[in-house]
């Protein structure tokens, strides 16, 4: 889990917990027969609805949080039902990919209740540029909702630039308690191989958001000094594994859509190489003409439109443990892929996909081992709803 604090034995002090409460609560809503491609079948229960979903978080009592692309913040019942809206949120302009965006929890979150929030932000001076940033704050629960308090930005993408896609804002908290964010292009290619901007990179911080010491380029100065991968596109997943690797999705130009273990200072080789094309149809050098920059674990062509990510490490699903789980947009599905390995060195294969002909936005795992995806709404699209994915009996 991104998280990554337990959550079976802490509680927050602050949070009001209903009495008697179980992991396992009867829903109501309808159930989905999924097939997978392996020929397997996996139950899904639909749990609630929302109009434009983009992250979900468990908090340490089993209750969770879902935003939405437009700027809402709720907290969900145990059983995935809204308890009431999470108040005091960042005030945003959803345009294009851009809006209201990840929210995740502190490693000390059961003793103070930080909490990671990442959002888009319009120039003051100009709107027509804007830029991800990331938010710490303070979450303060009750039974049928919760107030953030506390709220200070502590880092931003720069510089800001036209257009409204390829922001990522993705966060994670590594094992040793370091804040990674993911940041996009914004869809301007060239910023992905500059060292002078934090676009196209994935980014080391400390948690008050400052540049952490041991950082691959830490010491040069300015937004560099943030940086532990570069040569990315657009990085809509991220999550560590049990022992401690870093795993990204990333969306490719025209298909290539990859999978990648993140090492420290490694180039991923965007906008240089890619095993998609531009959109325009000009060709881009696949990544073995390359190798001195980092191919990816896995590469899909064609495309699946990658979304969540999260590293299964339950044994609800006893042939999922270890597998990554990725949540594929155009693809509609629910992708599994078992990866082999150690270091840098990591061979991906899919052995199934689950699909109901739902773009998928959001994986977690939650703290039944069951896996709780989040569908995607787009121009008016059937979606949004948060669906509780368990085996098939």
């Amino acid at each position: 889990m991104r998280a990554h604090i337990s959550l079976l034995n802490t509680i927050p002090a602050f949070a009001l917990l209903a009495a008697g409460c179980a992991f396992a609560q009867e829903t109501t809503g309808e159930t989905l027969a999924i097939s997978g491609t392996d020929g397997s079948t996996i139950t899904g229960t639909v749990l609630e609805q929302f109009g434009a979903p983009w992250a979900m978080t468990f908090l340490p009592d089993a209750r969770s949080v879902v935003t939405e692309k437009t700027g809402e913040i709720w907290l969900l019942n145990i059983d995935g039902s809204k308890a009431g809206a999470i108040t005091n949120a960042p005030s945003v302009t959803a345009q294009g990919q851009g809006g209201l965006g990840d929210f995740i929890l502190g490693p000390d979150f059961a003793e103070n209740g930080t909490v990671y929030i990442s959002y888009v932000e319009r120039d003051p001076e100009d709107d027509d540029m804007s830029g991800a940033v990331v938010e710490k704050a303070m979450l303060t629960t009750t039974e049928t909702g919760g107030e953030l308090s506390n709220r200070e930005i502590i880092w931003s993408q720069y510089p800001k630039v036209t257009g409204n896609g390829h922001y990522s804002h993705r966060l994670a908290v590594s094992p040793d308690g370091y804040l990674f964010v993911t940041s996009g292009d914004r869809q301007k290619f060239t910023p992905a191989q500059d060292m002078e901007q934090n676009l196209g990179k994935v980014l080391r911080l400390n948690l008050d958001g400052t540049p952490a010491e041991g950082n691959p380029f830490y010491g040069e100065g300015g937004v560099t000094d943030e940086i532990w991968s570069l040569g990315h596109r657009n990085l809509l997943g991220i999550d560590f594994d049990s022992a401690g690797n870093l795993w990204t999705q990333e969306m490719g130009p025209r298909h290539g859509d990859e999978l990648n273990i993140i090492i420290k200072g490694e180039n991923y080789g965007y906008p240089e190489v890619s095993d998609g094309d531009h959109y325009s149809g000009e060709e881009i050098p696949d990544h073995d003409t390359r190798p001195e920059f980092k191919a990816p674990v896995k590469s899909w062509v064609p495309a699946i439109s990658p979304g969540g990510l999260e590293v299964y490490e339950s044994d609800l699903f006893s042939d999922w443990t270890g597998d990554i789980l990725i949540g594929g947009l155009s693809s509609k599905a629910l992708i599994r892929v078992d990866v082999t390995g150690s270091g840098a060195d990591w061979v991906g294969t899919e052995p199934a996909r689950y699909e109901w002909d739902r773009r998928i936005r959001e994986v977690e795992e939650g703290p039944d081992g069951a896996v709780y995806v989040l569908e995607d709404t787009r121009n008016g699209a059937p979606g949004g709803r948060l669906i509780k994915l368990t085996p098939a009996d």
